[in-house]
C-alpha cells in the first residue's frame, strides 16, 4: 500500500479505508492518542492506538520526536478539532528515539533556544509554517518571472568586484594564511593566489546580470549573497538570498511598474496557497501582540498586512516630497523620531519609511529620485545633477523591502561617477564595455528574499526565516 501524506488524508472524503502514514510524533497522550505530523501541513492527524493489542516495548518507544510508520483505518473523528483520525492497527518505530534527550518538547521554547537547535526547530509548528511559506514564495518568484518572459541567470558567487562599494566582503583564497607570499612592498601577493587576483564572495549579482540583460532583454538572478558586516541586529545576516531582475530598455517608471506587479503576485500567491500556515502565524502574532503595551501594538494583523499590499495601489512619491512631509509631521516636530529630519539629503531610516506608509499615505509607497550622494555609483544621474533615478518600495512594519534604479547607460557620466568614488576602471572594464558597445537604457531592482519572508510570516528576526542563519560568531550547522 502506498504511504499517504497527512495533508491528503485530512482532506480525503473517502472514509473507512485502510491507509498508511509515516511521520514524527508531536505528542502521545494517555498511552492512546498520537498527534502525528509529516511536514506536509501545519495540522496533525490523530492516530488512536489499540494499546491492549500493542506491545509494551512499542508503547514505551512512542515518544515526542520519534519517527513512526502507522497502518490503520481512516474514520470520522470522535474528538473535536479534526474531521478524520486513524484507528491504528500496526505501529512500527523507525530508528532510535531518546525521550530523555530530545530537546523540542511540546511546550513553549524561546527563539534563542530554537536557534541553538536549528537542526530540529523546523519540527515546531512555527518553523514548519515559516519554511513552507518560504518554499511557496520561492516558487512564486520563479513562476512570475518565467511567466513574464524573463530568463534565469546564475551569476557568480566568487567575484573580483564589489557591486555595492561597501568593502565588507568575505575573502576567497587558497593561500597559506600562516605564510602568504609577499610582493616587493611587503603586501600579500595575490597574483600567486588561485584566481591570480584578490577575490571575494559576492554581495550582489546585479552587475553580471546587467551584462545578460544587454543580450537577452529581461533576466533575473535568485541566489545567495554575502556581507561581512559585523552586525548582530534582527535585520542582518552574513549569508542571504537576493532576487535581482535586470531589464533592457526599461526606464524608471517601467521598473516601478514591474516591481509593484511582481511583489503583489508573490504575496497573493502566499495568500492563495498557504492559508493554514498563514492562519496559524496570524494567530501567533495576535497572541504576541497581547503581551505588548498598547502603544507598541500593530494596527494590522499579519493577514491584513498582506492584503494591504495586494489590495492597494502603491503611492509614488519623490524623495523631495517625502522629506517635506517628514520635516513637517508631528513626530518630527515633537522630536518623537530617533533620527530627526532637518534638511534635504538625509538618509531615511525605518521609522521615517514606516510613518509614510502606515500613518501618512496608508498604502505601500515607492520613493524615487534620491540624492546622488546617498546612492550607488551605477544609478542614472538626473538632469538636475544632484538626484539619481533610484526607487525604494516601502512596506508596513518593515520599511524598505525593494531597492532599485534606472542604471547609468552613459559612458562619460559613469566614468565620472566612478572617478569621484575612487573606483578603479580596470576592475570594472567589462562593465564599462556595456556602455561602449550597444549601450541602452536599462533598469533593475533587488529584493532581499529573507526580508520578504519576514514580511509574509510576521517573524520579527531575520534569523528565523532562513534554515541555518549565518551571523557573526555563528556558523554552527
Amino acid at each position: 500500500m502506498k504511504t499517504s501524506k497527512v495533508i491528503a488524508l485530512l482532506s480525503q472524503d473517502k472514509k473507512h479505508v485502510e491507509v498508511e502514514v509515516k511521520g514524527w510524533v508531536r505528542t502521545f497522550r494517555a498511552n492512546r492518542f498520537i498527534a502525528l505530523n509529516d511536514g506536509s501541513t501545519i495540522n496533525n492527524i490523530q492516530c488512536v492506538v489499540d494499546f491492549e493489542n500493542t506491545a509494551e516495548e512499542t508503547l514505551t518507544r512512542i515518544t515526542t520526536g520519534a519517527a513512526v510508520h502507522i497502518k490503520g483505518l481512516l474514520v470520522e473523528s470522535q474528538g473535536r478539532g479534526q474531521t478524520v483520525e486513524i484507528q491504528a492497527s500496526e505501529i512500527s518505530i523507525l530508528g532510535d528515539s531518546d525521550p530523555e534527550e530530545y530537546p523540542i518538547q511540546p511546550k513553549k521554547h524561546s527563539m534563542e533556544f530554537l536557534r541553538e537547535n536549528a537542526h530540529l526547530r523546523v519540527r515546531t509548528n512555527t518553523f514548519s509554517a515559516v519554511m513552507r511559506l518560504r518554499s511557496a514564495l520561492s516558487f512564486a518568484v520563479h513562476q512570475y518571472f518565467q511567466n513574464n518572459g524573463f530568463y534565469y541567470v546564475n551569476t557568480p558567487i566568487i567575484t573580483g568586484s564589489d557591486a555595492e562599494g561597501a568593502g565588507e566582503m568575505f575573502r576567497v583564497t587558497s593561500l597559506d594564511l600562516k605564510n602568504p607570499p609577499k610582493d616587493d612592498n611587503g603586501d600579500i601577493d595575490h597574483s600567486q593566489d588561485f584566481f591570480g587576483k584578490e577575490t571575494n564572495l559576492t554581495v550582489s549579482g546585479q552587475l553580471e546580470a546587467e551584462n545578460y540583460a544587454m543580450a537577452l532583454g529581461n533576466v533575473y538572478t535568485f541566489g545567495p549573497t554575502f556581507r561581512a558586516e559585523n552586525s548582530n541586529t534582527s535585520r542582518h545576516l552574513s549569508e542571504f538570498w537576493m532576487i535581482e531582475p535586470e531589464m533592457a530598455f526599461y526606464e524608471l517608471d517601467d521598473n516601478m511598474d514591474l516591481a509593484e506587479s511582481f511583489i503583489k503576485y508573490v504575496v497573493k500567491y502566499a495568500l492563495d496557497n498557504c492559508k493554514d500556515d498563514l492562519e496559524f502565524l496570524n494567530q501567533r502574532l495576535l497572541d504576541e501582540e497581547k503581551g505588548k503595551p498598547q502603544a507598541e501594538r500593530s494596527d494590522m494583523s499579519l493577514i491584513e498586512k498582506l492584503h494591504f499590499v495586494t489590495d492597494n495601489n502603491f503611492k509614488r512619491v519623490t524623495y523631495t516630497e517625502a522629506i517635506e512631509i517628514l520635516r513637517n509631521c508631528k513626530p518630527n516636530k515633537k522630536k518623537k523620531f530617533n533620527y530627526l529630519i532637518d534638511e534635504w539629503g538625509a538618509d531615511l531610516q525605518s521609522e521615517h519609511e514606516r510613518f509614510l506608509v502606515e500613518k501618512h499615505f496608508k498604502c505601500p509607497v515607492i520613493l524615487f529620485d534620491y540624492p546622488a550622494n546617498i546612492k550607488a555609483f551605477y544609478m542614472r544621474l538626473n538632469e538636475d545633477g544632484k538626484t539619481v533615478r533610484a526607487m525604494d518600495i516601502l512596506f508596513p512594519g518593515i520599511g524598505e523591502i525593494v531597492g532599485g534604479s534606472q542604471r547609468e547607460e552613459r559612458l562619460d557620466v559613469l566614468k565620472s561617477k566612478m572617478a569621484e568614488l575612487d573606483i578603479d576602471e580596470k576592475e570594472l572594464w567589462w562593465y564599462l564595455d556595456l556602455r561602449r558597445f550597444g549601450t541602452a537604457v536599462h533598469s533593475g531592482f533587488g529584493l532581499g528574499f529573507e526580508r520578504l519572508v519576514m514580511f509574509a510570516t510576521g517573524m520579527s528576526n531575520i534569523r528565523d526565516v532562513i534554515p541555518f542563519p549565518r551571523t557573526p560568531q555563528n556558523a554552527e550547522f
